[in-house]
Order: C-alpha cells, then structure tokens, then sequence
C-alpha cells in the first residue's frame, strides 16, 4: 500500500533496482555451483584415474620387488658355487704341484706322476671353464639387478608425482566444498531475511490481536480465528484474514528469487479431548483437515501450490501442558512457518 501512495504521489521507486540486485545475487550464486559442480567432476575422474594408476604401479612394484629377491637370493648361491669352485681348483693346484715335486724326484714313477698330473690339469682347466661360466651368469644377474633398480626408482617417481597431484586434487576439492557451503549458507541467510520481513509486513497487517502472536519461526493463530469447534470449515471472519495472508504471500512470491527453493507450512493442532460427531473420527482427521482447508482458500486467493504444504498433528505436540480451558484453547492452533523445501 505503501508502494503504491509511492507511485501515485510520484515518488521514485527503488523497488526494480532491489529486483535487479537480488537477481544479480542469485545468478552469482548459480554460476558458482555450476562451476564447482563440473570442476568437482573433472576432479573425481581425474582422481579416480589416478587411482587406478597408481594401484597398477603398486602391483607391478610388488613383482619386481619379488623378482629383484629372487635374483639376489640365486646371486648368492652362485657366488657360493664359485667360491666353492676356487676353493677346488687351489686344492687341485697343490696336489698337482706336490706331484710334479715327486716327478722331480723319483725318476721310476716319472711316468704315473706325468699322468696324474695331466689329469689334475685337465680337471684343472674344467674348474676354470666352469669358474668362467659361473662368473658370466654373475655378471648377467648383475646387469639383470641394475635394470630391476631403475625400473624401481622409476615406479617409485611415477608414485612420488601421482600422490603429489592426488594431494593437489584433494586440495582444491576441499577448498571448493568450502566455497560451495559458504555459498549455501549465504542463501539460508537471505531465506531467514525473507522471512523476518514475511513475518514483519503480516505482523503489520494483522495487528496486535491476542489470539495471533509469533512463537520462534513460526505464526501462530488460534484455531478459534479460522473455525468453529469440532469444523474445518472457514468463518467468514477467518477468511478475511486469510485474504491479508494471501495478499502478502504474493507479494513475498514476488520478491523471492525462484530459485530458492522455500514453502510455507501451514500445520494444524487440536487439544487432548476426542472428537464428537461423524465428521472427524480422531484429532488426526480434524488437525489435517483444517490445515488442508487453509491451504485450499489460499491457493484460491492466487498462492502458488508449489509454495504451500499442510501437515496435521493432531493433540500430540502440544504447547501448553496443562489441563485447563486456557490451555485447551492455546493448543488449538494453526502455525505458519516459511522454510526451506
């Protein structure tokens, strides 16, 4: 009503620039969970990627760290085998020489001394072949062990420069869900903005009448406004005043950005006593029938549907415990609460 004097008097209004801004606000908003949205996808396959790569290297780090065991352990035996050998050839060099020795010295077994010390040489020279033989495969393991170290510092790197991007990755995932939550939280703060003003601009309307008053976040009317007991048909008096509810709700439809995704609840309660008549067999009945009536007389009045919801709870959230009239009749109600779908 104010608006409107505004524009008859000539008034400026600010009214569009307000719109803009908060629609400004809200594309702000879109775009900054759109992008955390795809960059938070990226991310998931990039680090599922790497995942997966780094599972493959652990696995083929594994067998090689297996191999590289198997090469030393037959090292070793080999070196053993030589030294075994060594220790063979040393022996048959002596026991050669003491027989050249007696060849030297006793000249009627000259000749079996030449033959045994042939044959000491012969087994001499296989000793050596198979030193030789021995000491190649040493240097092919050798060869073998060093290309094993490469390939394992080199898996190792590949692994130091996979967990070095997951932790980079895991950073900016972190620091986007901080953003994203400091983004959600600037909407419930607009949506508990809109709210005060909701409740400020119905408190205006409504007035100060003992049988309205706000209880929290929500507004509570006694049931008595809206219906006689035991109906949940609206009094005349009840729908004049749901005409100034459907009047700001409106308003308020118009000044929220659609995007927020927000109801008004309207909920019915009753008193402990059973329900008489045919009508309404439980307090059930009668809470959610009311509520459902509100909701109906408002969506006439132009409330969009989406923007409503009804709930019945019957006698079983009370407000005031006692066992009075007084008390009966506080329980009776119908709440109002804007929140968040």
């Amino acid at each position: 009503m104010a608006i409107a004097r505004a524009r008859r008097e000539g008034g400026l209004n600010y009214w569009p620039g307000f719109v803009d801004a908060l629609s400004t606000l809200v594309l702000g908003i879109i775009f900054l969970l759109t992008v955390f949205m795809v960059v938070q996808f990226y991310l998931t396959q990039e680090v599922t990627g790497k995942d997966t790569v780094l599972a493959r290297l652990n696995a083929q780090l594994a067998q090689l760290t297996e191999l590289l065991s198997l090469e030393k352990t037959g090292k070793l035996s080999l070196e053993e085998e030589i030294a075994s050998m060594r220790s063979s050839l040393m022996a048959m060099e002596t026991e050669r020489d003491r027989f050249r020795s007696l060849y030297e010295g006793v000249g009627a077994g000259a000749a079996d001394a030449q033959g045994k010390a042939n044959e000491l040489t012969g087994q001499l020279e296989a000793e050596r072949r198979l030193t030789t033989r021995a000491l190649a495969q040493v240097e092919v393991l050798n060869q073998q062990i060093a290309a094993l170290r490469r390939q394992l510092a080199a898996l190792e790197a590949a692994l130091e420069a996979s967990e070095s991007k997951d932790k980079e990755s895991q950073a900016r995932i972190a620091d986007l869900g901080q953003r994203l939550n400091i983004a959600l939280a600037q909407r419930v703060q607009e949506l508990s903005r809109y709210r005060s003003d909701f409740f400020g601009r119905l408190r205006a309307i409504l007035g100060n009448r003992p049988d309205v008053r706000i209880v929290g976040d929500r507004f509570v009317f006694q049931s008595e406004v809206f219906f006689d007991t035991g109906q949940a048909i609206l009094r005349p008096e009840g729908r004049a005043e749901l005409d100034k509810l459907a009047g700001a709700l409106t308003e308020l439809e118009r000044m929220i950005p659609g995007e927020i995704a927000w109801v008004l609840r309207v909920d019915g309660h009753t008193d402990i006593r059973p329900t008489t008549g045919a009508t309404f067999r439980t307090n059930w009945d009668l809470s959610a029938a009311r509520a459902i009536s509100v909701v109906q007389y408002l969506i006439g009045k132009g409330v969009s549907p989406q923007r409503l919801a009804a709930a019945g709870f019957g006698e079983f959230q009370p407000i005031d415990p006692d066992r009075t009239d007084e008390a009966f009749s506080r329980n009776r109600r119908i709440e109002l609460k804007l929140t968040e779908r």
